[in-house]
């Protein structure tokens, strides 16, 4: 009987067990068919699909998605072809280059050019290729290059005191995209008119400088000089948005060649949190802008002394040639007297992302290098106020900081007889915007809690920095969002260059603590004549602050 009972339960259990065994395997067949179906749907996968699954900045820094090609085959026949390549392009370099190191000479020499100029032995490869689709009426191509070669270069320079030195370029490593356009097309062969070719990116440009025979380091200056000569050299002749037109058919390509197309106004107003680079006192900070790097193009602000919050409410231009690649770099430094500048911090905004027309006021995080993706360290900001105005735009727009600003008649009547005396043609003439600014001090809200009781007496001040002109609005007892709805008038002699601080105070019996501010710029009411907009306030946990502000104004023109 127990053997039957357990011949009985073996095979129950030998049963459940391949039962058990069976569904587990079909289950693992699900899985596995599960696991490659959505692998090859990962396979079939484009970056567009992948861009719209998880957006670029949730993927980690190495994570790169490239639309350049490889390009092995054009690597393997230039280096077979680059003796001639050398021969041909050298001296055509060469001809182009020494106009553009002579404008850049320094002071400290009196001649500088090329004694020989050689290519070297060892070809540049080219690392990717990709097609721009811009919507021209062209086609633009772009080429990823590396190039760690063994030219020989020589230059002769002779410095102001009459010593000759031949100085060697070595050790030149170089990476960057260059630009080829095609264009126009046409409906005779090649199909295209012209080749415009141009350094769209230098991610890296190495050498080193020698002395044949000598040290360079023997005569002080000469070496940051040079090197600074050659970097402006290349900048000024070959990279974006600068291009040389090669014509392929008979025709005029003038249109292809580089030319301005507006002009960007920057007021630098202020910036807020730099960092301290000073072991005793703060950080001197100064500000260089530009948007090509060019020691004639960079515009340098004034030093603010032992201030890590300066306020420099300066104003700028620049010479646009292309909205749609260029961009306004911003570089924060520590003065330190005679030593050279401490970077605290850098940012750039690019001018594709600005209206025309239409003034945009920014505050922008600095960043330890422009080529990092991510800088978690606070570093400050810098607040920027940018107009950029294209030539010949005809949508009613006048720039204020020009000398067409809208004069009146009488002001026309003055000009045009100055004309005729032919005393005004030679004057530079600077344009004053004077007239009456209206301040609405509406209402603030959400203001921290200052006094014990968890409330706050708040008032505002309004200033006028150039002028020192000061109101203040009555005193909201115990409220953190009070309402004054109090307007102040004041006599602006220079609208462009002057600003209004309107700060946030809470009363006590014995003085006043201070609670936050924002410094607001003239520019925009200037332009829109009048504007009610919410402020945040700056040094403040919170609070924010409603202003109407309203502009009548007269321009006045004072020769100089």
């Amino acid at each position: 009987m127990s053997f039957i009972a357990g011949l009985i339960t073996g095979l129950v259990v030998g049963i459940a067990l391949i039962v058990l065994f069976v569904r587990s395997e079909n289950a693992r067949s699900m899985r596995r068919t599960a696991l490659a179906t959505t692998i090859a749907a990962f396979a079939r996968m484009t970056v567009e699909d992948s861009k719209k699954l998880l957006s670029p900045e949730f993927y980690p820094s190495w994570v790169v998605f490239s639309q350049r090609q490889k390009l092995t085959w054009l690597n393997a026949h230039l280096t077979k072809i680059w003796p001639y390549v050398d021969e041909a392009a050298s001296e055509l370099i060469k001809a182009n280059l020494e106009p553009t190191l002579e404008q850049y000479r320094p002071m400290v020499l009196s001649s500088l050019s090329f004694s020989k100029f050689t290519l070297g032995t060892v070809a540049p490869q080219f690392t990717g290729v990709s097609i721009v689709e811009d919507g021209g009426e062209g086609i633009t191509m772009e080429l990823e290059m590396n190039w760690d070669g063994n030219p020989s270069i020589i230059l002769d320079i002779k410095t102001r005191l009459g010593v000759g030195l031949p100085v060697q370029v070595k050790n030149i490593a170089f990476t960057g995209v260059f630009r080829l356009i095609f264009k126009p097309l046409v409906p005779e062969f090649p199909c295209f008119g012209a080749v415009s070719f141009s350094l769209r990116q230098k991610k890296k440009m190495d050498f080193t400088l020698k002395v044949v025979g000598g040290d360079i380091s023997a005569i002080p200056g000469v070496a940051d000089a040079l090197e600074s000569t050659i970097r402006d050299a290349v900048e000024d002749s070959i990279t974006w948005p600068v291009r040389k037109v090669i014509p392929i058919l008979a025709g005029d390509y003038s249109d292809l060649e580089l030319k301005p197309v507006g002009t960007l106004e920057v007021k630098l107003v202020q910036a807020n949190g730099l960092t301290n680079k000073d072991i005793i006192g703060k950080s001197d900070p100064f500000a260089e802008l530009y948007i090509r790097p060019l020691r004639n193009r960079t515009k340098t602000s004034k030093v603010i002394n032992n201030d890590l919050n300066p306020i420099w409410n300066e104003h700028f231009e620049f010479v646009v040639e292309d909205t749609s690649t260029q961009h306004l770099t911003v570089k924060i430094f520590d003065d330190e007297g005679l030593q050279a500048a401490e970077l605290l911090g850098c940012c750039h905004v690019k001018l594709s992302e600005l209206v025309p027309g239409k003034v945009k006021d920014i505050w922008i995080k600095l960043v330890k290098d422009l080529d990092l993706q991510r800088d978690n360290k606070d570093r400050g900001k810098v607040h920027l106020e940018l107009l950029y105005c294209p030539y010949g735009m005809e949508n009613g727009f006048t720039n204020p900081f020009t000398s067409n600003y809208t004069m009146t008649s009488l002001e026309k009547v003055l000009k045009s007889g100055d004309n005729e005396n032919g005393d005004f043609v030679n004057k530079k003439r600077t344009v004053i915007i004077r007239g009456v600014l209206s301040v609405t001090v509406i209402s603030a809200e959400d203001l921290p809690a200052v006094d014990l009781m968890g409330k706050a007496d708040p008032f505002v001040v309004l200033t006028m920095k150039k002028t020192g002109m000061k109101n203040s609005t009555r005193v909201v007892n115990e409220n953190l969002n009070p309402v004054w709805n109090q307007t102040f008038d004041f006599v602006v002699e220079d609208g462009l260059h002057d600003m209004l601080v309107v700060e946030v105070y809470d009363h006590d019996t014995f003085g006043k603590d201070y609670i936050g501010r924002c410094i607001l710029t003239l520019t925009r009411v200037i332009l829109e004549g009048e504007y009610k907009e919410c402020f945040q306030l700056d040094g403040a946990k919170s609070g924010r602050l409603h202003l109407n502000l309203k502009w009548m104004a007269q321009p006045l023109y004072r020769d100089s």
